[in-house]
């Protein structure tokens, strides 16, 4: 195995990291914004706009995120109305339309995530909340989001590990980021195996980043149940 090769090939990969991480970045935040839209609508009651959210879910959940991805690239433009508009300018660049697929896809996952966070949060807890006076935002930012979002975080971390490899799709749309890069160095060298595994390290930190991060948040939001033992044993 060359590892003079292996270097230089890190080091090129490593400057696609930034790319990787602005997709990343963007479509969790967007998707996550889209989601809690799409949570809200689900749970309003109102049979419109849950089964508007329904379908949402249904569509994005079972179908496959590359399918998503080539319609967004080449089928927006199919559209007069989308290519003469002033959205056209933004839809035509790869990176804005990876980042509306990938966000378009989590948000479906992301909101039945969180609706069972929802679903998890004890009618007892909100009744409390509401017998001290508690209503509206005050009682969504103080008891319901909290309570709901811990409940959820354990698989929304897992939800947030996929999208990190399912950026690696962006390449077949033209984005340079890591695997486009690597599958360019593949093309100029013939030497598979080598870039291959320089990727892979790569992403294999990513991901162990993002998941410690996430498993550091998921400490911090559980201190009450931690204090319970202790204050049993005092």
């Amino acid at each position: 195995m060359d590892f003079t090769f292996i270097a230089s090939t890190m080091v090129t990969l490593l400057k696609a990291v930034p790319t990787t991480l602005i997709l990343f970045s963007l479509s969790i935040v967007s998707g996550g914004l889209l989601a809690l839209v799409i949570v809200w609508m689900r749970t309003s009651g109102n049979k419109v706009l849950s089964g508007f959210a329904k379908g949402y879910i249904f569509v994005f959940r079972g179908s496959p995120l590359l399918i998503q991805m080539f319609l967004v690239f080449y089928g927006l433009g199919q559209f007069g109305f989308i290519r003469y508009s002033f959205l056209w300018p933004f839809l035509r660049e790869p990176m804005v339309c990876a980042v509306l697929s990938l966000a378009l896809c989590t948000a479906g996952y992301t909101a039945e995530i969180f609706r069972g966070g929802i679903r998890a949060v004890s009618p007892k807890e909100i009744e409390a909340a509401r017998s001290i006076g508690m209503s509206g935002f005050l009682l969504v930012r103080r008891i319901l989001a909290p309570i709901a979002f811990r409940h959820a975080l354990p698989a929304y971390s897992t939800e947030i590990v996929l999208m990190m490899k399912s950026t690696a799709l962006a390449s077949l749309v033209t984005v340079w980021e890591v695997t486009g890069v690597a599958q360019r160095l593949i093309s100029q060298t013939y030497r598979t195996m080598e870039v291959f595994l320089c990727a892979a390290i790569i992403y294999l930190v990513l991901n162990f980043i993002i998941l410690q991060g996430m498993a550091l948040l998921e400490y911090s939001l559980s201190r009450h149940r931690r204090a319970i033992p202790q204050a049993l044993k005092a």
